[in-house]
């Protein structure tokens, strides 16, 4: 029973790998992909296409090259027609995310023979990023009661993406805040689905199903799901004048957890969110309903870093993601913020999938500390 005490619970303390795709400083508040921080990346207006191929080729793109990975990214925009089925047989009501996972489980169905390949693996990965464009468009369409809607190539993976699942082109403040939102949530280390998808490609499973199995890990409550969370708080409030009394009832001496406040590494402000709140701020004038929860969500930010910022416990990145979201239109159901989530990370998976499994390709296979019993004798059946 003293062994029980070697557990790392929840693996906190455990490396699983080697990565050049991210490091956090937790205590700075410093997040970085491939070495360039991610307030530099997004003050000098850098397009997701030009951090999803740093991602996957180690350095950012020249014009021939970004040229040729849209390419490859648009490649997979056209969805089979079974995958469009299998999204239009599922329940309108059904959780997005789960919607995705059906999706790409279909899709890795079809991925006979597959094989990781140091010549092909960066050109699948994008495909794959295209794929997860026409899926989330579609899901978000299927869930709304549209018809089904493909990408096209435009100018951009955002413009795309937002013309396939709106049908009609948004506002530049509002392209530009997603494609923020799409780079601020590529990848973030090893979290749960990060981990999920490695175990399961250290199988040397076909990257679809490494996706599939970091969709199902991102779909839990405790990993995906903050950002609606977070905006459903603010509902419950309902205004600004009543945030101080739902916080004494509710978090001070209540049971109820303050929702988007808290990281496992950050123990200062997440940087993402500082970049959530500016987009808010600017595009809450386009709802009133967003104006006004924008305005709930300051206060409490306010009144829960007096309670929680001595014990460094802050405001992180989904905290006012989710404002941002329904800003632009996205309804607050279905989990659908969370599919967002995923259509940004999938970039962060197969990043590193493909550095795992071409740099170390290794089983993932942990070990349990056994606290039952001792050897026993088996009595028959009829003897009990």
């Amino acid at each position: 029973m003293d062994d029980v005490k070697n557990i790392d619970k929840g693996l906190e303390n455990a490396e699983i790998e080697w990565t050049r795709l991210t490091t956090i400083d937790g205590e700075k508040g410093i997040l970085m992909y491939e070495g360039y921080s991610i307030d530099d990346i997004i003050e000098h207006k850098a397009s997701v296409e030009e951090i999803q191929y740093l991602f996957l080729y180690g350095e950012l793109p020249t014009t021939k090259q970004l040229d040729a990975f849209r390419h490859d990214v648009e490649a997979g925009y056209d969805l089979p027609d079974y995958v469009i089925d299998i999204i239009w047989k599922l329940p309108r009501k059904s959780d997005a995310v789960a919607m995705q996972m059906a999706a790409f489980a279909s899709m890795a169905a079809a991925e006979v023979g597959f094989r990781w390949n140091k010549d092909t693996d960066k050109v699948v990965a994008a495909n794959a990023i295209g794929r997860m464009s026409a899926v989330t468009a579609n899901v978000y369409r299927h869930i709304m009661g549209l018809l089904p809607e493909n990408p096209r190539p435009s100018s951009s993976y955002v413009e795309s993406f937002l013309r396939a699942a709106f049908g009609k082109d948004l506002s530049k403040e509002e392209s530009e805040a997603m494609n923020s939102a799409l780079i601020l949530y590529t990848d973030h280390e090893v979290p749960a689905s990060t981990t999920a998808g490695l175990v399961a490609v250290s199988t040397l499973s076909d990257m679809y199903s490494g996706v599939t199995a970091s969709l199902a890990a991102l779909k839990g409550p405790l990993h995906g799901g903050a950002a609606e969370a977070s905006v459903a708080q603010f509902k419950e409030i309902g205004d600004e004048k009543n945030v101080k009394d739902w916080f004494n009832s509710n978090i001070s001496t209540g049971n109820k957890r303050l929702m988007g406040f808290g990281h496992r590494v950050y123990k200062t402000y997440d940087p993402r969110a500082r970049i959530f709140r500016r987009y808010a701020e600017k595009l809450v004038k386009n709802s009133k309903d967003a104006e006004k929860l924008f305005r709930i969500a300051t206060a409490l930010e306010e009144i829960g870093i007096q309670k929680y910022g001595p014990k460094k416990i802050f405001p992180n990145t989904d905290y006012y993601s989710g404002i941002v979201y329904l800003s632009m239109g996205f309804p607050l159901h279905n989990n659908i913020y969370t599919a967002l989530f995923a259509l940004s990370r999938l970039t962060g998976w197969v990043a590193h999938f493909i550095e795992y499994d071409e740099e170390e390709e290794r089983l993932i296979r942990p070990r349990a500390v056994y606290v039952g019993k001792g050897l026993r004798n088996f009595t028959p059946l009829k003897a009990r």
